[in-house]
């Protein structure tokens, strides 16, 4: 699968939450397939999260197209405003 999608299950982060949800929310809406990683469940995958992102203190949510880096929210958000999702996550 191609999309991955880094998260957490354990935020006390309203913010992270919502950005978590919405993400999902398009995607689902958009029928585009995607792999959830949830960070929460050891010190490892977050590193992996932060080493493929190149930025050793980024924060879930994070999208990956394999190991490709794609975004964060705030670009995610970008994206779905300028009605280009498929090419933000390098599927076209």
């Amino acid at each position: 699968m191609g999309i991955k999608l880094y998260y957490t299950t354990v935020t006390a982060s309203r913010t992270v939450k919502s950005q978590q949800a919405e993400i999902i929310r398009i995607l689902d809406s958009k029928s585009i397939q995607y792999k959830l990683v949830d960070i929460s469940l050891g010190t490892e995958l977050r590193d992996e999260m932060r080493d493929k992102a190149g930025d050793h203190s980024a924060v879930p949510p994070q999208l990956f197209n394999e190991d490709q880096y794609c975004g964060n929210y705030e670009m995610f958000s970008e994206a779905v405003e300028a009605e280009s999702v498929e090419q933000f996550l390098k599927l076209v």
